[in-house]
């Protein structure tokens, strides 16, 4: 089992980022809120689960070994699989999670992409006392996109990067258009360059919502 991945990040995008380990580079797929933390060059340390399939070999990577945990037992949910538990690390923080199944708010998980009323309610049947409780108040993962992020590219280059990311986490091209629309006005302050990090969580903020 890999516990976690420590190296120089050789490259961040908006839901995945590649760790130069001992020359060897690891692709890790990420949520929004852990790639706005990472700088290329810098040393990063994530906390890692290694997905396994008969065709592949995928890890995923978190900023917290609390998000591990949840993105591991989110699993033992019938119909909820490591993307989709990505998913909903990416739509809601862990204890946001807790809370809302604590609560049985079906509301709450359908803003996840790919999650219905009826997938919602057997996921709360399924998971509600194997979270364990909320350790506080925090802020959502698709909270508020301020400070410095990982990922910046050109003033306009930026909508087709955070379009693909929204796709690649199961939103509608529809949905995924109407969030780069209004984000837009976010980009144009900063600038010739755009925090794609910081613009994904903004437009995960407007779905959620």
């Amino acid at each position: 089992m890999i516990a976690f991945v420590r190296g120089n990040v050789a490259s961040v995008r908006p839901t995945e980022a590649v760790l130069d380990v001992g020359g060897v580079g690891l692709m890790l797929h990420c949520t929004p809120g852990t790639t706005a933390e990472l700088h290329v060059g810098s040393e990063a340390e994530l906390a890692a689960s290694l997905v396994v399939r008969e065709d592949s070999l995928t890890l995923y990577g978190f900023a917290t070994d609390d998000e591990r945990t949840v993105f591991e037992l989110l699993q033992a949910a019938s119909g909820v699989g490591p993307r989709l538990a990505q998913a909903m690390l990416s739509v809601h923080t862990p204890d946001e999670l807790r809370r809302a199944l604590a609560a049985e708010d079906v509301t709450a998980l359908t803003k996840v992409p790919g999650i219905g009323k009826k997938g919602a309610q057997r996921i709360v049947i399924e998971l509600k006392d194997k979270l364990g409780p909320a350790s506080g108040d925090v802020s959502g993962a698709a909270g508020a996109a301020g400070g410095a992020g990982g990922l910046a590219a050109p003033a306009q280059g930026w909508q087709e990067q955070v379009r693909s990311a929204l796709l690649g986490l199961g939103w509608s091209a529809r949905d995924a258009d109407a969030a780069v629309e209004r984000v837009a006005p976010m980009a144009a302050e900063n600038g010739q360059t755009a925090d794609v990090s910081a613009l994904l969580k903004a437009a995960l903020r407007t779905l959620a919502t």
